[in-house]
């Protein structure tokens, strides 16, 4: 598969994937510059009047097979999106043939592989749980927050706040996470989660991505939940997490944090120079 290239230059190519309903949609600015504006993003992002997602992914060349930058839906950028790297790290590896890559994010050098059965594995680097690393706003122990719950801060190269909860059903995680995402402790804004834990090896969680709102999946999410459990002692460092979008696997090693799960490329197409004109 050639990388995506526009035709005639005025249009812009993308591709639209999703990991457990986590959808992205992706451009390819390998072969030629691809600019993003701020409010080109929001105006794509939205789903009525653009085509919808919950982040966008540029993929670029890097030191690596490739580099890959994360945008939310409002706009801002992220430093990591699991469940997009996945995905686009599927689309590399059939383009390529290879079964193995290595690819660049702000969040560092992250590593991808093929686990067969048509599931992508990618290794999110090691957890961040000093308060300075989240980023939390003052010194604290990141395992037990003063936040009624007593979440837990994580980093993943974007911050996570974790709430382990009875019945994960039960939380209106709308109103929920919209107050915590917000909180003064976490000066660039946080993911919120609510984790169920249901055995030593099993979680049931749902997310709330900050800048986007509630999300089938987050694959970030996920391995942040993950090492929360395993930190309070609730689970052990592999976990089975079901998510409203659908099932990940996650393993907290030595070298990482590995996240295993499916992936879909939904549809490839073309933004119009008109919608692009409208978008200032």
């Amino acid at each position: 598969m050639r990388p995506m290239t526009a035709t005639p230059a005025t249009d812009l190519p993308f591709m639209k994937m999703h990991g457990l309903g986590n959808d992205f949609v992706v451009v390819d600015a390998r072969a030629q510059d691809v600019p993003l504006s701020q409010g080109l993003v929001r105006a794509i992002a939205h789903r009525q009047m653009g085509i919808g997602f919950d982040q966008l992914a540029v993929i670029s060349r890097g030191a690596g097979d490739a580099h890959l930058t994360f945008f939310n839906a409002d706009g801002s950028t992220s430093a990591a999106c699991g469940n997009a790297t996945r995905c686009i790290a599927r689309h590399l590896m059939t383009e390529s043939g290879r079964d193995a890559l290595h690819l660049t994010t702000d969040r560092g050098d992250l590593f991808a592989r093929d686990a067969g059965g048509e599931l992508t594995s990618v290794n999110m680097g090691a957890p961040q749980t000093d308060w300075h690393e989240i980023p939390l706003a003052q010194e604290m122990d990141s395992l037990h927050l003063p936040i009624d719950g007593d979440p837990v801060g994580t980093g993943m190269g974007n911050p996570h706040c974790t709430f382990f909860v009875a019945d994960a059903e039960a939380v209106d995680l709308a109103a929920f996470g919209a107050v915590h995402e917000h909180h003064p402790l976490f000066p660039e804004r946080t993911n919120v989660q609510v984790a169920q834990v249901i055995g030593t090896d099993h979680i049931r969680m749902r997310v709330w991505e900050r800048g986007v709102g509630v999300t089938l999946a987050s694959g970030s999410s996920s391995c942040a939940t993950a090492v929360a459990a395993a930190r309070r002692g609730l689970t052990g460092h592999a976990v089975r997490i079901d998510l409203d979008g659908g099932t990940i696997h996650i393993d907290w090693r030595e070298d990482g944090v590995w996240m295993t799960g499916p992936t879909m490329h939904v549809a490839s197409g073309c933004f119009t120079a008109e919608f692009l004109a409208s978008c200032g």
